[in-house]
């Protein structure tokens, strides 16, 4: 049963051995995803992750590791506790994946089951990937969501890509959905829109849409972070079933 969802981006600046002459700037955000990554950590040690990569959907299972080397600094993490001869490496592990690892060693879960969707996932897949992670995890078991997306990379002068105006007001509805714990406002988001501003995170949000819409509880939000620090807008919420 998912007891708690946490939604973080999932940039290489929350490890700050990757970014050592910049911590002190990317620390706000860092530690509003350390905060999210331990509250779920409180509810249960295991974690099933929902996050978005290019390469295709699939299941990557708590037992495998993986490092950060490329992205210049060789820090290590794996997805379960494993002692020193278990698991497999894989040196390819992407992104959404390793910090998904670095969120869970750095907040005493014990095991993340990270799956994967593509950025072009429509939101009525979306809804069937969410409605699928119910059904799997309705069991007595408390489990906790982890859902890692970026939004827009195009906010202002700092954007890594062409500057949109619609970027703020995008980013604005997300928050507000995010804060409300609104999951047909999620839903709502137009997937054409989202493409065209860079927001790979929408499919995420929608499968989260979807959990909640399946789960049939009330739920409510807390947003910890909105931002959009280095021209790309990120978003750390908590959610919860309404007492």
């Amino acid at each position: 049963m998912i007891v708690r969802a946490a939604v973080l981006p999932h940039p290489p600046l929350l490890v700050p051995q990757l970014v050592a002459g910049a911590s002190e700037e990317t620390e706000p955000l860092r530690r509003a995803c350390l905060d999210a990554a331990r509250w779920l950590a409180e509810a249960t040690p295991r974690w099933s992750a929902v996050a978005v990569d290019e390469v295709g959907s699939r299941v990557i299972e708590p037992a495998t590791r993986g490092s950060f080397a490329g992205f210049g600094v060789d820090v290590p993490v794996s997805l379960a506790g494993l002692a020193e001869d278990e698991g497999r490496t894989d040196p390819l592990l992407p992104l959404p994946a390793l910090i998904a690892g670095w969120l869970r060693e750095h907040s005493g879960a014990d095991e993340v089951r990270v799956r994967l969707v593509t950025p072009e996932l429509d939101p009525d897949q979306c809804w069937l990937v969410g409605h699928e992670l119910v059904d799997a995890l309705s069991g007595p078991d408390p489990v906790a969501l982890l859902v890692l997306g970026d939004s827009s990379p195009r906010h202002g002068d700092r954007a890594p890509g062409r500057p949109d105006p619609r970027a703020a007001e995008f980013d604005e509805r997300v928050r507000k959905a995010l804060a409300d714990a609104d999951a047909d406002a999620l839903m709502d988001i137009d997937a054409d829109l989202a493409a065209e501003l860079g927001a790979r995170g929408r499919s995420a949000w929608q499968v989260l849409a979807s959990v909640a819409q399946s789960s049939g509880v009330n739920w409510r939000g807390e947003v910890d972070y909105s931002g959009a620090p280095y021209g790309v807008g990120y978003h750390v919420a908590r959610w919860e079933p309404a007492a």
